[in-house]
């Protein structure tokens, strides 16, 4: 088998989808991007083109190998990205080649089900409130809100507090029985995380997400080792290298991207080194069916494994969402918070690409918003 096309697609409200075709007519999917950068990443995929066309596809780490190593300069979130996407795809045909879902390539299902959370928004309490009581009647028993908006260095107390009742808003709709994570979104300082930590913690959140900024992870250890908060992070780094120090800080959940992190193979890895710490598993996926596709093949292999998020219904998703996609948006039902075992071959879902096809000719130039303080400085997004 030999693979013989390598195309990328732009695709609403933000995506980057690749398909990978071979001689043999087995075709796989992926999605390498960098949110508000995809044009850039499928550059980086393009040119990898270069190596993998011709190539017997099933040779996935040789590949990996190669795409990460074979240049002098290595690394970073739009090569990660690109290669990850690849690998996403490469899993994708390996697995329907063979008639099995990725999952027991990996060693086979280490569970049944997976439980999933989701996204929700609200500047003020009462909005907070309301779209937690709507993420519960969609059966989700666990959610995510950020810890607000534009963040100083400090913050005064007023500021403190709105984060404690936004946070105790939705604690008091979803009940001690349900969980509700906060996500600092790198936006705060390593000393008001210490602060905000320890103001939440009588509302028990399920964890902190990335309190600071990645190039400030070797602040982490006091952030964690003061606070009875679980902390979380991963989103921003791209290998098992980048999350070694991290995670002997004392974190409690590692968060990899399978569309920045290395795809597939590198986040298995990262997995297993997470175990050996004993930190759990959280797939960051705020993207597209195929990267969630690919989380739950991770997260069905993976022993620490806990819990994953989904992007289904997210503020970005306007006029797209992941069921656009697929030709059986049924693979994607849960019941009772959790996620059913993906059984299809490869990463388990069928692309429909009439519907892709049709969404790359409009495509997209989707960035990231640039935020500003008061005083006309720079904000963190």
């Amino acid at each position: 088998m030999q693979i013989t096309s390598m195309t990328t697609y732009f695709v609403a409200p933000r995506w980057l989808f690749l398909k990978v075709e071979t001689d043999e007519g087995i075709t796989g999917w992926g999605e390498p991007v960098v949110e508000g950068r995809a044009h850039t990443v499928a550059a980086a995929v393009d040119e990898l083109a270069d190596h993998l066309v011709g190539q017997d596809p099933l040779r996935i780490e040789d590949h990996w190998q190669v795409m990460t190593k074979g240049g002098f300069y290595r690394g970073g979130p739009v090569l990660s990205s690109a290669v990850s996407g690849i690998d996403q795809a490469l899993w994708d045909i390996k697995g329907k080649l063979h008639g099995v879902p990725v999952h027991d390539l990996l060693g086979g299902a280490v569970r049944d089900r997976m439980r999933m959370y989701a996204w929700i928004a609200g500047d003020e309490p009462s909005e907070a409130r309301e779209h937690a009581t709507a993420r519960l009647e969609q059966g989700y028993t666990a959610v995510k809100m950020n810890v607000g908006g534009r963040m100083r260095l400090l913050e005064s107390r007023r500021e403190v507090q709105a984060v404690v009742d936004r946070v105790a808003a939705v604690r008091e709709v979803i009940g001690p029985e349900r969980d509700v994570a906060v996500d600092f979104h790198g936006r705060v300082s390593p000393a008001l995380a210490r602060e905000l930590c320890r103001e939440l913690e009588p509302l028990h959140p399920l964890f902190v997400e990335e309190p600071v900024l990645p190039e400030l992870s070797h602040r982490l250890g006091d952030i964690c080792s003061g606070t009875t908060v679980p902390i979380a992070t991963g989103e921003r780094l791209y290998s098992r290298w980048d999350f070694r120090p991290v995670l002997e800080s004392g974190i409690a959940v590692a968060q990899p991207d399978l569309s920045h992190a290395g795809g597939i193979s590198e986040t298995r890895r990262i997995a297993a080194a997470a175990e050996t710490y004993g930190v759990g598993l959280a797939p960051h996926c705020p993207l597209g069916p195929i990267a969630l596709a690919a989380c739950l093949q991770v997260d069905l292999a993976s022993p620490n494994a806990f819990i994953q998020e989904t992007s289904l219904g997210i503020h970005y998703n306007v006029g797209s969402d992941l069921e656009d996609y697929l030709l059986d948006a049924s693979v994607f039902d849960f019941r009772d918070g959790h996620m059913a075992r993906l059984t299809g071959p490869g990463l388990g879902i069928e692309i429909d690409e009439k519907a892709v096809a049709a969404a790359a000719e409009k495509g997209h130039r989707w960035r990231s918003p640039v935020w500003r303080h008061e005083d006309g400085s720079h904000a963190e997004w």
